[in-house]
């Protein structure tokens, strides 16, 4: 059996001034990740290994990055500068947390008595019939409270109550 040797060797990107320009536009732009890889003339695989390897692919996407930002940035301030209504508050809305007031108009037409809500109250009420009872003394040896008690006259006098009228 013979076993042949097969050659490696390990591809090393490295970051070329070319590459962290490219990177940098790409970045300034707007791109992200997959999409910035291959403007930047690279392959996603490669951009990630580039990554790993040098610090200075981070540093140009994030300055590529941030000069985009400012550019808008200035582009807008410029616009709202000059008199653009609409440039000044997407400016204070999304960057300074403004937000318009909101107007409620409440138009109310119906008029309220106030006698005639209580008349209305006062036909609800429960009107009730009740009668006073006498207190008994307890005879007994066990009890010493007074109680009260309708017995002995056959009527039963506890409170009555008359159906609700309304």
């Amino acid at each position: 059996m013979t076993f042949y040797s097969l050659p490696f060797a390990p591809e090393r990107p490295e970051a070329t001034e070319a590459r962290l320009e490219a990177i940098y536009e790409a970045a300034r732009y707007g791109l992200k990740g997959d999409s910035l890889a291959l403007a930047a003339g690279l392959t996603p695989k490669q951009f990630r290994r580039l990554s790993e390897f040098d610090p200075l692919v981070e540093v140009a996407e994030m300055k590529g990055r941030a000069d985009g930002e400012l550019s808008a940035a200035k582009t807008m301030y410029h616009a709202a500068a000059n008199g653009d209504a609409r440039a000044a508050l997407d400016i204070l809305k999304h960057q300074h947390g403004w937000v318009a007031k909101q107007q409620i108009d409440v138009n109310i037409d119906q008029q309220i008595s106030i006698t005639g809500a209580l008349e209305r109250a006062q036909s609800r009420v429960i009107e009730g019939l009740y009668t006073e009872l006498t207190p008994l003394k307890d005879d007994t040896h066990y009890a010493a409270a007074n109680l009260l008690s309708s017995r002995g006259n056959g009527i039963d006098e506890s409170a009555l109550v008359a159906d609700d009228q309304g």
